[in-house]
């Protein structure tokens, strides 16, 4: 029998499970693991595959059972942390944006964080000014498809590619113009190198937001960047704290506190309202594991250490140079090709249109407002009217990084809360979106209630108070619940030892103590019979009537 328990613990061990990472350039790299097999396992196989040795940059992530995200923890089983069923499914992704990208040692770990940005880029994260937006896409356009050639190219190419949640023909123009007079010679690895330049000079380069509500209920993105922690509110980058300024972060509940200690001994609390305990664990861990990362010497050795490798460039395969190659090309979503495009300049708004853009992002002040002893609450008015010194518009239409279809997998009703707050907000969807909706939401009543949900969820049920109240009602009834249950097991106990004729060793020992014999006649007997007086009484009154 022992054999077969062995045996049988030795085959759970050894039982395989596949996983499969999705990477940055929407490929898939698919392998098997054991169940004791840690994170740092799974990463190194992903690192090795990738011939990639400047590896502190990135991480896997993945969501769990309740759509909830992860980073994987490489010290840690895969399988327990995913806490999901077989196969797994996990992204590839930075997860420590490098302060100065073009300074990376290898081509290849330029080309995956230049992927990953352009996924930003195309995901509404990066944003940025018209000019900026269409330099950023020329780059990625001369990176894939090379020099303009007008045999190859024909009028309006540029449009069958989508850089933006949201494209406008004049940037469409825009794009084209710079790949055909601006970029042409240079090689894909140049064009790149560009493109990281340009985006690390941008406000939200590295922003993986965070949707939070402040103490006002009003919507926020909150966000750790390699220069430091940003609010982005709005159009509106309210708050931008550097690494060395941030003294604590902490979280209790839904509740994320950031400790701000500034010059002159003045200290800030700034206060925020994750969705749920889960997403609030989750940020306040992204946000300790930035702080460490970029606020010591974590990254001043991680550098160094890539100044060491020596080794033969490795080769690269690029999506947009193999068209034999398993990998979708620059597209991420749906083409916009095939619509018409008088439709299309009705449809797609163009969000780039205007766009302003700070350039000292990396040694701009840190925003400051005033506060009232040691607690900050960020209130709509005040910060409306700060002066542009204290408040760095972004862009001229709220940041919405959901614009897009989202990076990591989620609900699956997903899309039709995006359509629906998009058309709660006045914005339009595209053709592609309308057709999954008209599917996905059959019925105007679903349509009512998830709506009614999501302006729910948008609007917020009442500011800190309130939540303090509901936490305090919580503790008050679970205080009661325990109560009764102990003195529901006690009263059974009771009733067993007085009542039952039982002969166990441990009730038969009890029954014998003194103590016992003297509760028992003295107290308990005259209380049974008080009851049955009672109840004979209130029987007969009955019987009566």
């Amino acid at each position: 029998m022992l054999s077969r328990l062995m045996s049988g613990s030795s085959r759970s061990l050894e039982r395989e499970y596949s996983c499969t990472v999705r990477l940055l350039d929407d490929s898939e790299y698919t392998c098997t693991i054991q169940r004791d097999a840690k994170g740092q396992y799974l990463f190194d196989l992903l690192c090795h595959h990738l011939n990639l040795l400047e590896k502190d940059y990135f991480g896997i992530r993945f969501v769990d059972p309740d759509k909830q995200r992860h980073w994987l923890e490489f010290t840690k089983s895969v399988v327990k942390q995913l806490r999901s069923q077989p196969p797994f499914t996990m992204c590839f992704r930075v997860k420590f944006y490098p302060a100065d990208p073009a300074a990376l040692k290898e081509e290849i770990t330029r080309y995956l964080v230049f992927l990953q940005i352009k996924r930003d880029l195309y995901h509404g994260r990066l944003l940025c000014k018209t000019s900026d937006a269409a330099l950023l896409a020329a780059y990625i356009l001369q990176a894939e498809i090379g020099d303009y050639d007008p045999g190859k190219h024909p009028e309006g190419y540029s449009s069958k590619f989508q850089f933006f949640p949201k494209h406008s023909e004049k940037l469409e123009k825009k794009i084209a113009e710079i790949h055909k007079t601006e970029l042409s010679g240079q090689t894909p690895a140049t064009s790149e190198l560009n493109f990281l330049r340009k985006a690390q000079t941008l406000e939200t380069y590295g922003v993986d937001p965070h949707p939070c509500k402040d103490v006002s209920g009003n919507a926020a993105f909150l966000a750790f960047t390699p220069f430091g922690f940003v609010v982005l509110q709005g159009n509106k980058r309210v708050h931008f704290i550097k690494w060395n300024e941030v003294a604590k972060l902490k979280f209790e509940g839904k509740t994320f506190y950031l400790y701000v200690s500034q010059k002159e001994e003045k200290k800030i609390i700034l206060t925020y309202f994750a969705p749920t305990p889960e997403a609030c664990k989750h940020l306040w861990k992204c946000g300790i594991e930035n702080q460490a990362f970029y606020n010591g010497r974590v990254a001043k050795e991680v550098m160094e250490s890539s100044a060491k490798i020596k080794r033969e460039p490795p080769e690269i395969h690029r999506a947009g140079m193999v068209p034999s190659r398993s990998c979708p090309s620059i597209t991420h979503g749906p083409r916009l090709s095939s619509v018409p495009r008088t439709r299309r300049r009705a449809v797609h708004i163009s969000i780039m249109e205007g766009l302003e853009s700070l350039r000292d992002s990396a040694h701009s002040t840190p925003v400051r407002s005033s506060s009232h002893g040691d607690t900050f609450l960020p209130h709509v008015r005040s910060i409306r009217a700060d002066s542009n010194e204290r408040v760095a518009v972004i862009a001229d239409e709220a940041y919405s990084p959901a614009d897009s279809v989202l990076p990591t997998p989620v609900a699956e009703h997903s899309l039709e809360l995006m359509l629906l707050s998009r058309q709660i907000n006045g914005a339009t969807c595209s053709i592609e979106e309308e057709k999954e909706s008209e599917a996905s939401t059959p019925t105007a009543a679903e349509v009512e209630v998830l709506g009614g949900e999501l302006r729910a969820l948008c609007q917020g049920h009442g500011g800190p108070e309130q939540e303090q109240v509901n936490k305090f009602v919580l503790s008050v009834l679970r205080l009661l619940l325990v109560t009764v249950g102990l003195l529901f097991v006690l009263l059974l106990l009771l009733i067993i030892l007085t009542e039952s004729d039982l002969d166990i060793a441990f009730f038969r020992d009890i029954r014998q103590t003194p103590e016992f014999e003297q509760f028992h006649y003295q107290y308990f007997c005259p209380l049974r019979r008080w009851f049955a007086c009672k109840i004979r009484s209130v029987v007969s009154l009955l019987i009566d009537t």
